[in-house]
């Protein structure tokens, strides 16, 4: 038979992809099995003296009929289920941008070239599908695999990163079943060629085995140069449409990349005016500098907003505001627009605690600096308090100036929070909670960072119940 004298390989895969989509595959198949039930492989000796006297054009039928087989051979590869089975999926980047990442069951069959997800199992899900509805898939050509422990607070999790720039996430308890699947995929990958935009000859479809003879490989590429084009123009059509598509792909990756690399720096772009310094996210003496002042006007501004009509909303700072509403919120301050927290839009006084608390989270530099962590944290573990607080006193005046009047402004508004906990339900140990990590952290968390939170909300509940001890009762 066939399959004894020739090695069909694999290298033609990219431009046949989508005959694997033809509604006729079944069909087709079974013309193949009945042109090869037809078909007869003359004898060939074994000895290597009588390989040359054989002429190829009788080993091997005619070109078109190699192409029609060899593609519907391959179609059947592509259709054969590897493994199949549920696993956790979750995609989180389509065509290169990031999306939420959303776990979900799927039933996932892996197959030599793709994988495919179900919400059942396949054979329930073909016979429950809608006509011309297709299932989410995973094209294996070129896609990358690897344990993405860093991606999820899940265990046994692992990636698969696409040429086009999707990323999926999947996942399963059980340690011998995420170890099985990962394997095969990759094993799957492996087999497929690396570049998928190259391909291969149609002489590389076609190894002799049992045979080392030049000659007949030489006969039978003049024989193919010999044809007219005509016999190969719609199987070739195919290949190279895959690698101009690829190759335009590139292109564009190529220019996008030297764009990047000639762009200018953030620095001239806020010389020339076209970037505005911005509030979020700048150091917080850059801020103060910039105001000629030593609190940053927009805390100022959330402050006298969530005292006008805040102090009494139950779990004022631990319930979120609406996220698009803050990042609005955060836009209008970036860009140095008049600020008017008492507007309409602003109503909600959970957005305007939760810009507030954003404020502080995106400081470079924490409100109480990276220098004076440590220093902290050993205050509050003294035994005494008397000396626990005036060590936190000392270390509050040694501070920047910025850091020292913001840090006083701010808990002195927190102990009016308190003092109001009857009606709003927020006690010193729930600011210290939200504040704690907020406020201050280490520069570098190779400690234990359960035993740093401990020691953050500490600090600030030290810091608001011994308020006038630590800042002082006189006004600014």
């Amino acid at each position: 038979m066939l399959g004894r004298s020739l090695n069909l390989s694999v290298d033609l895969i990219p431009g046949l992809a989508q005959w694997v989509k033809d509604p006729a595959l079944p069909q087709l198949w079974l013309g193949l099995n009945s042109w090869l039930g037809n078909f007869h492989m003359p004898q060939i000796s074994r000895h290597r003296r009588n390989h040359s006297q054989h002429i190829l054009k009788d080993v091997i039928p005619p070109l078109e009929q190699l192409e029609f087989v060899t593609v519907l051979i391959y179609a059947f590869f592509l259709q054969m289920v590897e493994k199949e089975g549920y696993l956790q999926k979750a995609k989180i980047a389509d065509g290169g941008k990031k999306l939420r990442k959303n776990w979900s069951t799927s039933w996932v069959v892996l197959s030599s070239r793709k994988i495919e997800f179900y919400k059942e199992s396949k054979q329930q899900a073909l016979s429950n599908m809608k006509t011309g509805h297709k299932p989410e898939n995973i094209d294996l050509c070129g896609a990358q695999i690897e344990w993405a422990k860093e991606k999820s607070s899940r265990k046994n999790v692992f990636q698969i990163t696409t040429v086009s720039g999707n990323e999926f996430l999947l996942q399963s308890d059980i340690d011998f079943i995420i170890l099985d699947w990962f394997h095969a995929i990759k094993n799957a990958i492996d087999r497929l060629p690396k570049d998928p935009s190259t391909p291969s000859r149609n002489l590389e479809l076609f190894k002799i085995q049992r045979s080392s003879s030049t000659e007949l490989l030489s006969h039978y590429d003049s024989d193919i140069k010999e044809q007219k084009p005509e016999h190969r123009k719609s199987l070739m059509f195919r290949l190279h449409h895959s690698a101009s598509d690829t190759s335009d792909k590139n292109r564009v990756k190529s220019r996008l990349k030297k764009f990047i690399t000639r762009r200018p720096s953030l620095k001239t772009l806020q010389e020339k005016g076209l970037i505005k310094d911005q509030i979020f996210g700048s150091h917080l003496h850059t801020v103060c500098e910039r105001e000629n002042s030593t609190v940053p006007r927009f805390v100022k501004q959330c402050i006298e907003a969530v005292e006008k009509r805040g102090l009494n909303v139950d779990g004022i700072y631990r319930v979120s505001g609406n996220l698009a509403t803050i990042q609005k919120l955060r836009f209008i301050v970036n860009q140095e627009e008049k600020l008017n927290l008492d507007d309409s839009q602003w109503e909600d006084i959970h957005v305007v605690t939760g810009a507030l608390k954003m404020f502080f989270r995106e400081l470079p530099e924490p409100l109480f600096p990276y220098s004076f962590f440590e220093r902290f944290v050993e205050a509050i573990k003294k035994q005494d308090n008397n000396t626990r607080i005036e060590t936190v006193k000392s270390l509050v005046q040694k501070l920047p100036p910025p850091n020292r009047d913001t840090m006083k402004v701010l808990f002195r508004h927190l102990t009016k929070i308190v003092a109001k906990a009857s009606k709003n339900l927020m006690s010193t140990q729930s600011l210290g909670i939200v504040f704690g990590p907020t406020l201050l952290r280490a520069e570098n968390e190779a400690g234990n960072m359960a035993v740093h939170m401990v020691y953050q909300n500490q600090i600030v509940e030290l810091m608001l119940s011994e308020y006038s001890k630590i800042f002082g009762l006189e006004e600014d």
